[in-house]
């Protein structure tokens, strides 16, 4: 006869995984292991082990994707109203020699909650773009990066950011969130010019809709750097963001919008920004009872106003990824992501037009 009582307890089990799974994707978060707890204060270490191979005809596309990334996150209770927060977040890219540079620092920031009033902090942290962007940022490996790049003003990580938030619009309305952020200046300590900024302020605001669904907008404005004005293209660098997402029955949807001006850089290490871009990203994902979820997306960006090349418009990201991610249990998983990449061959930019295929293991905790 079958064993009622285990299969019960299976059943139980997926359905937990079930949940637990996609919250800790859409929140970014990972399975912190708490080290320390004690008088009103807490120490939680967080971390994430991948083993990554890309294969692809691009040599700058392929080989070794390994990296380590570990993170310390405090919190202490100062009063019954006010809590202090800390995050610091590195990473090692494991395909450098020994003696080769592959440590950087994604995260670094200090700051004060102080419940509904809102919450301040101040240091490296995830620009205020990325509040909307991070809804298509759930692939096993691409997408999410129309627009969104390390140190590229507000899109993705920077650093020298002041950030209030506010999750509840004062405590008055739950689920209207909104927040505003300034960043300092960052164009010394050898940064280049795609990699610098002038000073720069960003709002974001989303609201949950309730039964699943959310919408958000997000926009910033960035003085751009007296190097970076050397393309004769205008003191201020723009984007605008938005979308709407649905997070309900184990399936996610999400779509954003995405537009900027003089924002996103032609090259990496040459003057020069495109005009005007527009693009949109899709991401559709499900998540079965037995650990698997499977992901299909498309990301696409257009570059507008290109006279130093001769065209109107050219396109910049034109590609659909199809996926799927298998969880062992809430910290190891196996993934797979291919990316069909749809640039045209004789793209007048440049930009690489090979397919990727990205398999790992991934460890969190």
């Amino acid at each position: 006869m079958p064993n009622n009582s285990n299969e019960g307890s299976l059943k139980m089990k997926r359905k937990i995984l079930a949940v637990i799974v996609p919250a800790l994707l859409v929140a970014g978060a990972a399975n912190a292991a708490e080290v320390y707890n004690k008088d009103g204060s807490k120490l939680a270490v967080t971390g994430k082990f991948q083993a990554s191979h890309h294969f692809s005809h691009a040599d700058s596309k392929d080989g070794d994707k390994t990296y380590a990334r570990l993170g310390i996150r405090g919190e202490t209770q100062i009063n019954s109203q006010l809590t202090g927060y800390g995050m610091y977040q590195t990473q090692s890219n494991t395909k450098a020699a020994e003696g080769g540079n592959s440590v950087f620092t994604r995260l670094a920031f200090v700051g004060l909650d102080a419940g509904d009033a809102g919450s301040f902090d101040y240091g490296r942290n995830y620009g205020i773009s990325y509040d909307i962007n991070a809804w298509t940022d759930v692939l096993p490996e691409f997408g999410a990066d129309a627009v969104a790049e390390p140190d590229r003003f507000m899109s993705l990580r920077g650093s020298n950011l002041a950030t209030y938030r506010n999750s509840s619009f004062f405590g008055l309305v739950d689920g209207l969130k909104f927040a505003v952020q300034y960043q300092g200046r960052n164009d010394k300590d050898d940064r280049n010019h795609v990699d610098s900024n002038g000073d720069g302020w960003g709002l974001s605001t989303s609201y949950d809709l309730g039964a699943g669904f959310a919408a958000g907008a997000a926009y910033t404005s960035s003085d751009r750097t007296d190097g970076q004005q050397g393309d004769g293209k205008g003191d201020r660098a723009d984007s605008v963001i938005a979308g709407v997402k649905y997070d309900a029955n184990n399936v996610y949807l999400a779509a954003i919008y995405t537009g900027t001006h003089n924002y996103i850089s032609e090259t990496s290490n040459e003057i020069g920004a495109y005009n005007k871009t527009q693009g949109f990203e899709v991401v559709a994902q499900y998540m079965f009872d037995f650990g698997l979820q499977p992901s299909v997306a498309y990301v696409y960006n257009k570059a507008k106003d290109l006279e130093n090349v001769g065209v109107k418009s050219e396109e910049i990201k034109n590609y659909a990824t199809v996926g799927a991610t298998y969880y062992f249990n809430k910290n190891i998983s196996a993934r797979v992501n291919y990316l069909i990449n749809n640039i045209d061959n004789d793209n007048k930019l440049g930009i690489p037009h090979d397919d990727i295929t990205s398999v790992g293991l991934v460890y969190v905790f």
